[in-house]
Protein backbone atom coordinates (compact mmCIF):
# COMPACT_ATOMS: atom_id res chain seq x y z
CA UNK A 1 0.00 0.00 0.00
CA UNK A 2 2.65 2.67 0.99
CA UNK A 3 4.71 1.57 -1.94
CA UNK A 4 1.42 2.37 -4.46
CA UNK A 5 1.03 5.46 -2.69
CA UNK A 6 4.56 6.52 -2.72
CA UNK A 7 4.59 5.99 -6.77
CA UNK A 8 1.25 7.62 -7.45
CA UNK A 9 2.41 10.56 -5.87
CA UNK A 10 5.50 10.79 -8.17
CA UNK A 11 3.79 9.75 -11.38
CA UNK A 12 0.63 12.34 -11.14
CA UNK A 13 2.86 15.62 -10.78
CA UNK A 14 4.79 13.50 -13.65
CA UNK A 15 1.85 13.12 -15.91
CA UNK A 16 0.64 16.76 -15.02
CA UNK A 17 4.47 18.33 -16.11
CA UNK A 18 3.94 16.32 -18.97
CA UNK A 19 0.46 17.72 -20.31
CA UNK A 20 2.27 21.23 -19.19
CA UNK A 21 5.26 21.31 -21.17
CA UNK A 22 3.16 20.57 -24.36
CA UNK A 23 0.79 22.96 -23.69
CA UNK A 24 3.17 25.85 -23.34
CA UNK A 25 5.01 24.53 -26.46
CA UNK A 26 2.03 24.98 -28.65
CA UNK A 27 0.96 27.99 -27.28
CA UNK A 28 4.75 29.51 -28.22
CA UNK A 29 4.11 28.38 -31.32
CA UNK A 30 0.50 30.08 -31.90
CA UNK A 31 2.37 33.89 -30.42
CA UNK A 32 5.51 34.46 -31.37
CA UNK A 33 7.12 37.36 -29.80
CA UNK A 34 8.07 40.68 -31.40
CA UNK A 35 11.87 41.32 -31.75
CA UNK A 36 13.00 44.59 -32.91
CA UNK A 37 16.76 45.54 -33.76
CA UNK A 38 18.72 48.69 -34.91
CA UNK A 39 21.85 49.03 -37.31
CA UNK A 40 23.67 52.03 -37.71
CA UNK A 41 24.65 52.86 -41.15
CA UNK A 42 26.81 55.92 -42.58
CA UNK A 43 25.14 55.52 -45.80
CA UNK A 44 22.03 54.79 -46.88
CA UNK A 45 20.79 54.07 -50.51
CA UNK A 46 19.39 56.75 -51.75
CA UNK A 47 15.51 56.46 -51.63
CA UNK A 48 13.75 57.65 -54.56
CA UNK A 49 10.89 60.35 -54.15
CA UNK A 50 8.33 60.59 -56.79
CA UNK A 51 6.20 63.39 -57.00
CA UNK A 52 2.87 64.24 -58.65
CA UNK A 53 3.18 67.72 -59.16
CA UNK A 54 0.31 68.06 -61.66
CA UNK A 55 0.63 71.94 -63.17
CA UNK A 56 3.28 72.81 -61.01
CA UNK A 57 6.85 73.50 -62.11
CA UNK A 58 9.84 72.25 -60.53
CA UNK A 59 11.81 75.23 -60.33
CA UNK A 60 14.93 74.39 -58.46
CA UNK A 61 16.62 71.22 -56.81
CA UNK A 62 19.92 71.07 -54.74
CA UNK A 63 21.49 68.47 -51.93
CA UNK A 64 23.03 70.43 -48.99
CA UNK A 65 24.92 69.49 -46.13
CA UNK A 66 24.59 70.10 -42.26
CA UNK A 67 21.27 70.98 -42.10
CA UNK A 68 22.15 74.41 -43.57
CA UNK A 69 20.08 75.79 -46.45
CA UNK A 70 21.30 79.19 -48.26
CA UNK A 71 19.02 82.06 -48.28
CA UNK A 72 16.60 81.66 -51.56
CA UNK A 73 17.78 83.97 -54.41
CA UNK A 74 15.55 85.23 -56.90
CA UNK A 75 12.29 82.34 -55.42
CA UNK A 76 10.12 81.86 -58.14
CA UNK A 77 12.09 81.84 -60.66
CA UNK A 78 14.17 78.74 -62.22
CA UNK A 79 17.01 78.10 -60.47
CA UNK A 80 19.65 75.30 -60.55
CA UNK A 81 18.13 71.42 -60.38
CA UNK A 82 21.55 70.03 -59.03
CA UNK A 83 19.32 66.50 -58.35
CA UNK A 84 19.29 63.39 -60.41
CA UNK A 85 15.87 63.43 -61.66
CA UNK A 86 13.56 61.32 -64.18
CA UNK A 87 10.03 61.72 -65.51
CA UNK A 88 7.63 58.98 -66.09
CA UNK A 89 4.36 58.28 -67.23
CA UNK A 90 2.59 55.41 -66.10
CA UNK A 91 -1.26 54.03 -65.93
CA UNK A 92 -2.97 54.76 -62.38
CA UNK A 93 -3.22 50.68 -60.63
CA UNK A 94 -6.18 51.45 -59.35
CA UNK A 95 -8.09 52.40 -62.20
CA UNK A 96 -5.64 51.22 -64.91
CA UNK A 97 -7.05 53.97 -66.97
CA UNK A 98 -6.02 57.50 -65.49
CA UNK A 99 -2.42 58.07 -66.83
CA UNK A 100 -0.51 59.72 -64.28
CA UNK A 101 2.82 61.78 -64.53
CA UNK A 102 5.63 61.71 -61.57
CA UNK A 103 9.00 63.33 -61.01
CA UNK A 104 10.98 60.79 -59.32
CA UNK A 105 14.26 62.38 -57.55
CA UNK A 106 17.00 60.85 -55.86
CA UNK A 107 17.15 61.63 -51.98
CA UNK A 108 19.76 61.90 -49.13
CA UNK A 109 22.29 59.64 -49.08
CA UNK A 110 24.68 60.47 -46.42
CA UNK A 111 23.16 60.65 -43.30
CA UNK A 112 26.80 61.21 -41.24
CA UNK A 113 26.87 64.75 -42.59
CA UNK A 114 23.93 65.36 -42.55
CA UNK A 115 22.48 65.93 -46.08
CA UNK A 116 19.29 67.00 -47.13
CA UNK A 117 17.66 67.57 -50.59
CA UNK A 118 15.61 70.96 -50.76
CA UNK A 119 13.00 71.81 -53.85
CA UNK A 120 11.12 74.31 -55.16
CA UNK A 121 7.98 74.13 -56.88
CA UNK A 122 6.06 76.94 -58.86
CA UNK A 123 2.04 76.89 -59.50
CA UNK A 124 0.83 79.62 -61.52
CA UNK A 125 -3.32 79.46 -61.23
CA UNK A 126 -5.50 76.92 -59.46
CA UNK A 127 -9.12 76.56 -59.56
CA UNK A 128 -8.66 74.64 -56.57
CA UNK A 129 -9.45 75.50 -52.86
CA UNK A 130 -6.07 74.02 -51.60
CA UNK A 131 -3.03 73.40 -53.36
CA UNK A 132 -0.75 70.65 -52.87
CA UNK A 133 1.54 68.23 -53.96
CA UNK A 134 1.47 64.85 -53.43
CA UNK A 135 4.52 62.20 -53.22
CA UNK A 136 5.41 59.09 -52.42
CA UNK A 137 8.90 57.02 -50.82
CA UNK A 138 10.60 54.37 -52.35
CA UNK A 139 13.52 52.54 -50.95
CA UNK A 140 15.55 52.35 -53.49
CA UNK A 141 16.08 55.09 -56.57
CA UNK A 142 18.89 52.77 -58.03
CA UNK A 143 16.40 50.25 -58.45
CA UNK A 144 14.47 52.45 -60.08
CA UNK A 145 16.47 53.54 -62.62
CA UNK A 146 18.13 50.08 -63.27
CA UNK A 147 14.67 48.44 -63.79
CA UNK A 148 13.73 47.97 -67.41
CA UNK A 149 9.95 48.55 -66.70
CA UNK A 150 9.68 51.70 -64.83
CA UNK A 151 6.30 52.52 -65.38
CA UNK A 152 5.43 48.71 -64.28
CA UNK A 153 7.89 49.73 -61.00
CA UNK A 154 6.38 52.77 -60.01
CA UNK A 155 2.61 51.22 -60.30
CA UNK A 156 3.78 48.63 -57.45
CA UNK A 157 5.58 51.37 -55.60
CA UNK A 158 1.83 53.49 -55.81
CA UNK A 159 0.21 49.65 -54.70
CA UNK A 160 2.66 49.40 -51.72
CA UNK A 161 3.60 52.38 -49.99
CA UNK A 162 1.39 55.78 -48.70
CA UNK A 163 1.59 58.77 -50.00
CA UNK A 164 1.57 62.05 -48.13
CA UNK A 165 1.10 65.49 -49.23
CA UNK A 166 3.16 69.08 -48.81
CA UNK A 167 1.42 72.18 -49.37
CA UNK A 168 1.97 75.41 -51.41
CA UNK A 169 3.01 78.51 -48.89
CA UNK A 170 4.70 76.62 -46.77
CA UNK A 171 8.66 75.21 -45.82
CA UNK A 172 7.73 71.74 -45.17
CA UNK A 173 10.53 69.28 -43.41
CA UNK A 174 10.59 65.92 -43.49
CA UNK A 175 12.47 63.77 -41.60
CA UNK A 176 12.95 60.25 -42.46
CA UNK A 177 13.59 56.75 -40.95
CA UNK A 178 13.36 53.09 -42.16
CA UNK A 179 11.70 49.94 -41.09
CA UNK A 180 12.18 46.97 -42.74
CA UNK A 181 9.88 43.96 -41.25
CA UNK A 182 10.81 40.19 -41.84
CA UNK A 183 8.25 38.44 -42.90
CA UNK A 184 7.35 34.58 -41.68
CA UNK A 185 8.12 33.52 -45.19
CA UNK A 186 11.51 34.95 -45.41
CA UNK A 187 10.43 37.93 -47.32
CA UNK A 188 11.26 41.70 -46.66
CA UNK A 189 8.80 45.30 -46.27
CA UNK A 190 10.32 48.53 -46.28
CA UNK A 191 8.19 50.75 -44.47
CA UNK A 192 9.09 54.86 -44.12
CA UNK A 193 8.40 56.54 -41.17
CA UNK A 194 7.89 60.37 -41.48
CA UNK A 195 8.37 63.39 -39.04
CA UNK A 196 7.35 66.33 -40.59
CA UNK A 197 7.66 70.45 -39.56
CA UNK A 198 6.36 73.22 -41.30
CA UNK A 199 7.14 76.38 -41.54
CA UNK A 200 5.15 79.22 -43.40
CA UNK A 201 6.92 81.03 -46.18
CA UNK A 202 6.85 85.19 -45.76
CA UNK A 203 6.47 86.21 -49.52
CA UNK A 204 7.10 89.37 -50.72
CA UNK A 205 6.55 88.91 -54.46
CA UNK A 206 4.07 90.87 -56.30
CA UNK A 207 2.07 88.10 -57.81
CA UNK A 208 -1.37 87.30 -58.13
CA UNK A 209 -3.52 85.55 -55.70
CA UNK A 210 -3.63 82.24 -57.54
CA UNK A 211 0.35 82.19 -57.45
CA UNK A 212 1.97 79.31 -55.01
CA UNK A 213 5.12 78.70 -54.44
CA UNK A 214 6.14 74.84 -52.18
CA UNK A 215 8.82 74.41 -50.46
CA UNK A 216 9.81 70.51 -49.34
CA UNK A 217 13.21 69.37 -47.87
CA UNK A 218 14.09 65.19 -47.33
CA UNK A 219 16.70 64.27 -45.05
CA UNK A 220 17.56 61.45 -42.94
CA UNK A 221 16.37 61.10 -39.29
CA UNK A 222 19.11 59.19 -37.87
CA UNK A 223 21.33 56.61 -38.83
CA UNK A 224 19.99 53.76 -37.15
CA UNK A 225 17.76 51.19 -39.63
CA UNK A 226 14.99 49.48 -37.55
CA UNK A 227 14.44 45.89 -38.01
CA UNK A 228 11.24 43.88 -37.10
CA UNK A 229 10.35 40.38 -37.06
CA UNK A 230 8.35 38.12 -35.24
CA UNK A 231 10.66 35.37 -32.99
CA UNK A 232 9.15 31.95 -31.89
CA UNK A 233 10.88 31.26 -28.44
CA UNK A 234 9.37 27.97 -28.25
CA UNK A 235 12.74 25.60 -29.04
CA UNK A 236 11.58 21.55 -28.94
CA UNK A 237 14.64 20.19 -28.05
CA UNK A 238 14.21 22.39 -24.86
CA UNK A 239 10.98 20.58 -24.50
CA UNK A 240 12.46 17.03 -25.28
CA UNK A 241 15.29 17.40 -23.08
CA UNK A 242 12.31 18.14 -20.54
CA UNK A 243 10.37 15.13 -21.52
CA UNK A 244 13.30 12.90 -21.39
CA UNK A 245 13.84 14.01 -17.96
CA UNK A 246 10.18 13.29 -16.99
CA UNK A 247 10.25 9.77 -18.64
CA UNK A 248 13.89 9.19 -16.90
CA UNK A 249 12.26 10.17 -13.60
CA UNK A 250 9.14 7.83 -13.88
CA UNK A 251 10.87 4.84 -14.74
CA UNK A 252 12.95 5.42 -11.97
CA UNK A 253 10.05 5.04 -10.24
CA UNK A 254 8.88 2.05 -12.01
CA UNK A 255 12.38 0.71 -10.78
CA UNK A 256 12.12 1.68 -7.72
CA UNK A 257 8.79 0.94 -7.20
CA UNK A 258 9.74 -2.94 -8.38
CA UNK A 259 12.44 -3.27 -6.03
CA UNK A 260 10.53 -2.49 -2.98
CA UNK A 261 8.01 -5.21 -4.04
CA UNK A 262 10.90 -7.34 -4.46
CA UNK A 263 12.47 -5.62 -1.18
CA UNK A 264 8.87 -6.33 1.23
CA UNK A 265 8.53 -10.34 -0.74
CA UNK A 266 11.48 -11.25 0.89
CA UNK A 267 11.09 -9.37 4.24
CA UNK A 268 7.73 -11.23 4.54
CA UNK A 269 9.05 -14.43 3.54
CA UNK A 270 11.76 -14.27 6.37
CA UNK A 271 9.12 -13.22 8.52
CA UNK A 272 6.53 -16.75 7.82
CA UNK A 273 10.03 -18.71 7.97
CA UNK A 274 10.63 -17.83 11.15
CA UNK A 275 7.60 -17.65 12.33
CA UNK A 276 7.47 -21.57 11.19
CA UNK A 277 10.61 -22.20 13.18
CA UNK A 278 9.61 -20.72 15.69
CA UNK A 279 5.93 -22.97 15.74
CA UNK A 280 7.92 -25.81 15.50
CA UNK A 281 10.06 -25.21 18.66
CA UNK A 282 7.01 -24.80 20.78
CA UNK A 283 5.80 -28.25 19.70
Amino acid sequence: MEVHEDTSSVILPAVFLVYQTISDFREKLKHPVMSVSYKEVSLYDAPGIAFYPGKAQLLSCKHHYYDHIPPLINPGQPGDIECTTQRINYTDPFTNQTMKYALVVQGPRDVKKKELVFLQFHLNGTDQDFSAIDYLLFSSFQEFINSPEKAEFMKDCESSYSSWKFSGGFRTWVKMSLVKTKEEDGSETVEFKQETSVVNYIDQRTKPRSDQLFFVVFEWKDPFIQTVQDIVTANPWNMIALLCGIFLALFKAADFAKLSVKWMIKIRKRHLKRKSQSMNHIN
